[in-house]
């Protein structure tokens, strides 16, 4: 599905230069479940950006579904951005004046979707996620579980090939934090590719391989065995 290839990041000032990524090489496979973890400020949140098409790389190749993006204007990478990828944040990010439905519809304007297609595709997601009997409530009437269950379902509700998460237990209990993991387990399982950054190693035992940055390298990956 991608591959990064001697990527790097650094941002300048007058005086200072820093490097966030330093010739970073990955390879993600349609259908893999890949954990991103390190340090804080190793890098993680940085290489996100730029596989999520956020952000441009500083140098190097950036190779999405055969093409390299990495030099590819903004309006290009938005366009391909909200054909192929979704994304989960810490912070829940809805509209707190949208209700539940129309959280996760807001995802779905910009496609050229019928009104009516979308509110199928909208039902389904939310039965899917478990969230379906909370449709009409506003953000504020939930729980932070269930807010992430939203911000899930907003993510998945495009059918996009890709789900990039961004630390997405960090401001849950563990139990929330459990089902929000076992959520995105079951979406890989339907064959959708995750990349999640994360500080948890329970969390990141979830995926099938664990890349681990340190000062912008990658320093080791690990495969974990079949169960």
């Amino acid at each position: 599905m991608l591959k990064l290839h001697n990527l790097s990041k650094y941002y300048r000032t007058d005086e200072v230069e820093t490097v966030a990524l330093n010739s970073v090489n990955i390879e993600i496979e349609s259908g893999e479940f890949v954990a991103i973890m390190g340090p804080s400020g190793c890098g993680k949140s940085t290489l996100l950006n730029i596989i999520g098409m956020l952000d441009n790389p500083s140098s190097g190749e950036y190779v999405f579904m055969g093409e390299d993006v990495a030099g590819y204007s903004e309006a290009k990478l938005a366009n391909i951005r909200k054909q192929n990828i979704g994304f989960i944040f810490q912070s829940f990010n809805l509209i707190d004046e949208l209700t539940v439905a129309e959280n996760i519809e807001l995802a779905l304007l910009y496609h050229n979707i019928p009104s009516k297609i979308r509110k199928e595709r909208v039902a389904h997601v939310m039965d899917k996620v478990g969230i379906a009997h909370r449709a009409k409530h506003m953000p504020s009437q939930l729980s932070g579980g269930q807010q992430q269950r939203v911000a899930v379902a907003r993510a998945v509700v495009g059918d996009q090939a890709m789900i990039l998460a961004d630390e997405p237990t960090g401001n849950l209990d563990s139990a929330h934090g459990q089902e929000v993991m076992e959520m995105l387990q079951g979406l890989n399982e339907e064959g959708t590719t995750i990349v999640m950054v994360t500080h948890s190693p329970s969390h990141a035992d979830y995926a099938r391989r664990t890349i681990n940055l340190f000062d912008g390298h990658v320093v080791t990956e690990n495969l974990r065995a079949a169960q």
